[in-house]
């Protein structure tokens, strides 16, 4: 088995994937043409990317089998041409939430004290403290996260850190999830961005949520809101938001934004780059010693299971997401093998499994399971589930 690395990729994984006993073919620098004629003339069987665009003309005529994003989004790989040549997409989802944390959590406090401006005014041998002395700061004030997978998750203790309030909106999320985590819910976006002195987006990029953060929703944001993006620049409405930052309502910062480069260097001359009151940085979220290795060992771990039995984890183009009917939320104790045995069942249901998040409820071992689903399951099925020693509660949700 061969497995091309068509990135930037930490030691770590390579030599991971080396000890599985695979060939192993690091070129980090390929794209375009050149990455779909590497493609076929090594005969990989796994592609692993991060940023480089996998497109369908560089799966035909291939002996790709798995193509792995190491990292959590994966928009730039054609998921469904993979799924039409039966190819798996995977990823590595929650791997970089602390690093993502920690720049969205440094970009909230940016804004709040404008310190790009203040090191840019100094610099030209500038002092303004009568300009930079009347932030707001971020204690006591309520943050509305949009979003709560693994990196939303990772935002609560430390929004909490700096003594805010949280309010989180999620299609997922169900009340007694919010009362088990100590943060209220917003039923709408509109609702959150009403509620909220600052906004974080934690969402991956669907045809659900591209362009879902748009003048209706930049309308409904109270004067002064710091807006935070770490996760992708399509699911922000950029003209919507311009206007809002230009009409004195909303202070952003940006790790991603419509029009960023698309490689390691490169010249950016968009609508942000002298943008007034918008704080851009490189796409750098998951850029962390820690972040990266996590991703590799992952991508190490997804290759070995897909040697083992032919079934990659974490798959994201098959079944297709758009079969997703219902919501599966499990209340059960942290105890090895009770998630195995909830998806055994819905295997022998007949039930495909779209995504799936697990929030672990702290010091208490106990979690919440919520299990996206493409139909409902029989009420034998139920009752099999609500018996299991380390199941508190099951219930269907309609989506």
């Amino acid at each position: 088995m061969k497995v091309l690395v068509a990135d930037k990729f930490e030691e770590i994984g390579l030599q991971g994937l080396r000890d599985l006993g695979l060939t192993v073919e690091s070129q980090p620098n390929l794209s375009g043409d050149e990455l779909g004629a590497a493609i076929k003339s090594t005969g990989a069987n796994i592609l692993v990317v991060r940023s480089t665009k996998v497109t369908a003309d560089m799966m035909e005529g291939s002996s790709l089998s798995v193509i792995i994003r190491a990292g959590a989004g994966y928009n730039t790989i054609d998921v469904t041409a993979a799924a039409n040549l039966g190819i798996f997409v995977c990823n590595c989802p929650g791997k970089n939430s602390y690093a993502v944390a920690e720049l969205a959590m440094g970009l909230l406090i940016a804004c709040d004290r404008h310190i790009p401006d203040n090191v840019s005014d100094l610099r030209e041998g500038k002092w303004n403290k009568k300009l930079y002395s009347n932030s707001k700061g971020l204690y006591g004030r309520t943050l509305g996260l949009i979003g709560m997978g693994s990196i939303g998750q990772a935002m609560i203790p430390r929004a909490k850190a700096f003594g805010m309030h949280v309010i989180a909106y999620s299609r997922w999320m169900t009340p007694d999830v919010a009362a088990a985590l100590g943060i209220g819910r917003a039923s709408s976006l509109k609702e959150l961005a009403s509620q909220c002195d600052a906004l974080s987006v934690h969402v991956s990029l669907t045809k659900d949520t591209r362009g879902i953060l748009n003048a209706e929703f930049f309308d409904a944001v109270k004067p002064g809101t710091l807006f935070v993006n770490t996760s992708r620049a399509e699911v922000v409405d950029q003209a919507a938001l311009l206007y809002a930052v230009e009409s004195g309502k909303v202070i952003a910062g940006l790790d991603v934004f419509e029009g960023e480069p698309s490689g390691g260097e490169g010249t950016y001359e968009g609508a942000l780059k002298n943008a007034r009151n918008v704080y851009c940085t490189h796409h750098i979220g998951a850029s962390t010693e820690e972040a990266q290795n996590a991703v590799a060992l992952e991508v190490v771990r997804i290759v070995k299971e897909f040697k083992a039995t032919g079934m990659p984890p974490n798959t994201v183009n098959m079944p297709s997401q758009d079969a997703t009917n219902h919501v599966l939320v499990v209340r059960h104790a942290d105890r090895v093998g009770v998630l195995a045995t909830v998806l055994s069942l819905l295997k022998d249901e007949g039930v495909n499994v779209q995504e799936m998040e697990n929030i672990v409820l702290g010091p208490s071992h106990a979690a919440i399971a919520q299990i996206a689903i493409s139909k409902d399951i029989s009420d034998q099925a139920m009752n099999t589930l609500k018996m299991h020693p380390n199941i508190f509660d099951v219930q269907v949700l309609g989506v």
